[in-house]
């Protein structure tokens, strides 16, 4: 038996007897589907872009205007506060919004919810994560084309918070760009929407993850693939464990570092392809196994949260209701946490809501077979997109 059939054969074997041991501890397992908490969890809307506006000059000139923020999208903390993108109706490309507007705003709030500060950005933010190194946010722009990054320093100067990169060459995927994590100190960037200009995806040639660099004396961000639309990776389900797939990725979008509480994953880079339902996870250097898997998901799903503590906070944005919720509850450490959204995966009907394809909900994963059951939850209406998981 060679080395790597060997080590495909002894994970699988040892993932059998971890869900039978975590089953014995009453622990969440594959067949239990990480149940939630007794008595389920509770929303609380904490933030409401309506309640928040912000001033700009409509597309083409004129008096500048003010209008309440809408469309939250993506979620994250830096030091003891959250930040969030409010993307205000712009188009993926960077369109205006139908009131002339081309900025998104991102602001940082408590975690009760108190606005603090607040930003504009040239574009549709979609991406946004925190760089506790560089004590910055970084935020993406225009998932679909025409993309550029930003920094935002809430440290800095007044004047120097915000630094705009524009990419050095045109993005290999013919695309955009959306989510970011930081790993081992890289920037990686999801290569969304790979074909908007060029061939349609996937194609061998179109990355599906970036490492971006910044040279802040140029303002430029430097893009150079990760690995491909069109990668080989082992399958992680359990049912065909092992097997290598060829990777067909149309949407990659959220991305994510996996907690090493994880159950499997742990310390992992996981990529979404929201329409084709599958995460892709990239292992770190000189970590044991396949270099890529690939799990299989029930649903299309948007960012996913894992429950780090029993007594931590979910906080999640709701983009058409234009909230920042927060869900409270008695957590299972290493509870997967799903931004379920039927309506985004491949084959869904253009008008969406539709019978079988319900509007976004808060889903828990089954790491090991990929199976998504929806959360029990009580309060206002919930449709989450971004997600992070604070303890």
């Amino acid at each position: 038996m060679n080395r790597r059939l060997r080590y495909i054969t002894m994970a699988a074997a040892g993932a059998l007897a971890a869900t039978a041991s975590l089953a014995a501890a009453g622990l969440p397992t594959a067949a239990a589907a990480q149940r939630p908490g007794a008595g389920g969890y509770t929303v609380r809307q904490i933030l409401s872009g309506s309640r928040l506006h912000h001033w700009y000059v409509p597309a083409g000139g004129g008096a500048r205007k003010r209008e309440p923020l809408s469309l939250p999208d993506d979620i994250t903390r830096l030091g003891g506060d959250l930040f969030t993108a409010f993307q205000n109706g712009v188009g993926p490309q960077g369109e205006p919004s139908a009131d002339g507007n081309t900025d998104s705003t991102v602001v940082e709030l408590t975690p009760a919810g108190r606005p603090v500060r607040q930003w504009d950005i040239h574009g549709k933010c979609d991406g946004l994560t925190a760089q506790p190194s560089a004590h910055r946010v970084i935020a993406t722009v225009n998932e679909d084309a025409h993309s550029s990054i930003y920094t935002i320093a809430p440290g800095a100067p007044a004047g120097q918070q915000v630094v705009h990169y524009r990419y050095g060459r045109p993005l290999p995927s013919r695309g955009g760009t959306d989510a970011i994590s930081v790993y081992h100190g890289q920037v990686l960037v999801s290569a969304s929407a790979p074909g908007t200009t060029g061939k349609p995806a996937p194609q061998p040639g179109y990355p599906a993850v970036y490492r971006v660099t910044f040279d802040r004396g140029q303002h430029v961000a430097r893009a150079r693939g990760l690995f491909s639309d069109e990668a080989t990776a082992r399958l992680a389900n359990l049912h065909g464990f092992g097997q290598p797939v060829r990777l067909g990725l149309t949407d990659p979008d959220s991305n994510e570092i996996v907690p090493a509480l994880s159950q499997r994953f742990g310390g992992d880079f996981m990529l979404t392809s929201q329409g084709d339902k599958e995460q892709i996870y990239l292992r770190a250097p000189g970590t044991p196994g396949p270099r890529l898997q690939v799990l299989r998901l029930s649903q299309s799903v948007d960012d996913t949260a894992w429950a780090a503590s029993s007594r931590g906070r979910l906080y999640a944005t709701d983009n058409g209701a234009g909230t920042v919720d927060m869900v409270t509850g008695r957590f299972t450490p290493g509870t997967v946490f799903e931004a379920v959204t039927p309506c985004d995966a491949d084959g869904a009907p253009a008008t969406c809501p539709a019978p079988g394809y319900p509007a976004n909900y808060l889903g828990v994963q089954d790491p090991w077979t990929g199976h998504i059951v929806r959360a029990a939850v009580r309060g206002p209406a919930m449709h989450p997109q971004g997600m992070i998981f604070v303890r």
